[in-house]
């Protein structure tokens, strides 16, 4: 065992099993560019104080999760806990928000929290996401959700489950606040939790606690009490949602863990994961802007992905995936001068887009071979002294096990038309 191990709660992702990691990942990606949304790379660590006052001081991430320390420069900084507040930030900073409207941004990426690591709940996560931002449309927040179903489901993923809900605006806030003060008053909340609670009492609903949730069991609900402008909003939101074929419960308590949302909130939800259910979600941030400094309050929604978590649902259904070839062509030379040119063959090859490995070391062909075959290469090259006396080189199908000897100088081309004659039979 080595010395040193990766950080609790961190995981390592290694072929073969990081294929399911890329897969999902760029399958999510692509979903969401597929609908527009343009890449943005955010840094790693931000200053504090935009988390704080972006998802609030109240949250567990901001109150207990974040990896915050000083820098050189004595400087408060903090790992990235989640995307939105940077993508803000990043639109604020560079001015996107005086261009065209909505603006749409996709990222991926680690995350971190400093929480209790098990199977699917890592310090390090990893998520994509993706932020439209300037617009307040229902029919942009059924667009980002249908974004999150479609990836899924390009995925093979069956076995999960959409929670809608609304969280109303903050015109809509206050009347209810007062509701649900008033009830969580007569409880035996603990002092943590009833500090809370005056913080921001909606966040008790999220609360996972059995004894916290049946002393709320009866408490008011939001959804019950929206606003005009809400009501309709969520409606549309949903009449969106079945027009486009995505299938969704409405959970009255689905209260997300961040402060800055508004209106249409979501979470898609994996039963086969057990307690870390949970596998994405997102919803609107109406006044998030304004409160990170902008001039103007625009709009925004969007959605968090867990990749990690996915990886796991994937596997709890069973959806396999395959592992990719590492190359298209294994060449396997004979001797010193045979590597020689076989170098300069693979470079060749591999400027004409065709991947390529070689079995270095000097191993034996019996081993080459086993090599070329756990590679998933289509084709293999020998080249040995004999080979490089009559200028030709040995081709091998590896599929078939077919074979045939062609010229050093014509072989690029006659493996990069075989490489295309396959393609276009797949």
């Amino acid at each position: 065992m080595s010395e040193f191990q990766a950080p609790r709660g961190i995981p390592d992702y290694f072929p073969p099993r990081s294929a399911d990691f890329t897969r999902v990942r760029d399958t999510l990606a692509k979903a969401a560019a597929l609908a527009g949304y343009g890449h943005i790379e955010l840094p790693i660590f931000e200053d504090t104080a935009l988390f704080a006052r972006g998802v609030g001081e109240s949250t567990d991430v901001v109150s207990k999760e974040m990896y915050t320390f000083a820098d050189r420069g004595e400087r408060s900084v903090t790992l990235r806990p989640e995307g939105t507040a940077g993508v803000m930030r990043a639109v604020l900073q560079h001015g996107l928000d005086r261009g065209q409207l909505p603006v749409k941004l996709c990222y991926s990426g680690p995350f971190f929290r400093y929480e209790k690591p098990q199977e699917g709940r890592y310090r390090q996560l990893q998520q994509v996401g993706v932020e439209a931002i300037g617009v307040d449309d229902p029919a942009l927040d059924a667009e980002v959700i249908a974004i999150a179903d479609e990836g899924y489901r390009r995925l093979g993923l069956t076995g999960y489950r959409l929670e809608l809900a609304s969280l109303g605006t903050a015109e809509d806030r206050p009347a209810y606040r007062e509701l649900l003060v008033d009830f969580l008053s007569g409880l035996p909340l603990d002092e943590a939790t009833r500090a809370r609670a005056e913080i921001n009492p909606l966040r008790v609903l999220d609360d996972k606690r059995p004894e916290v949730r049946e002393m709320t069991a009866d408490a008011p609900l939001l959804i019950d009490h929206l606003g005009e402008e809400s009501a309709r909003h969520f409606a549309a939101v949903r009449g969106h949602l079945d027009r486009l074929g995505v299938a969704y419960e409405i959970n009255p308590r689905l209260v997300r863990g961040l402060d800055y949302y508004t209106k249409t909130t979501f979470e898609f939800v994996h039963d086969g994961l057990g307690a870390q259910s949970g596998i994405g979600g997102g919803g609107r941030y109406d006044g998030l802007m304004r409160q990170l400094g902008g001039k103007q309050d625009l709009s925004g929604i969007g959605f968090g992905l867990g990749v990690d978590r996915t990886v796991l649902a994937l596997r709890a259904e069973g959806v396999a995936v395959d592992e990719p070839a590492r190359c298209r062509v294994f060449g396997v030379p004979m001797g010193e001068a045979a590597k020689d040119r076989l170098v300069v063959i693979a470079a060749q090859l591999r400027n004409a887009g065709i991947a390529v490995d070689l079995a270095y070391g000097d191993r034996g062909l019996k081993g080459a071979m086993k090599a070329a075959d756990r590679s998933g290469a289509d084709f293999a090259l020998v080249l040995g002294e004999r080979e490089l006396e009559d200028a030709s080189i040995e081709l091998k199908k590896l599929k078939t096990g077919a074979q045939e000897r062609v010229s050093l100088d014509s072989v690029v081309e006659e493996v990069r038309l075989l490489a295309a004659e396959i393609d276009q039979d797949a």
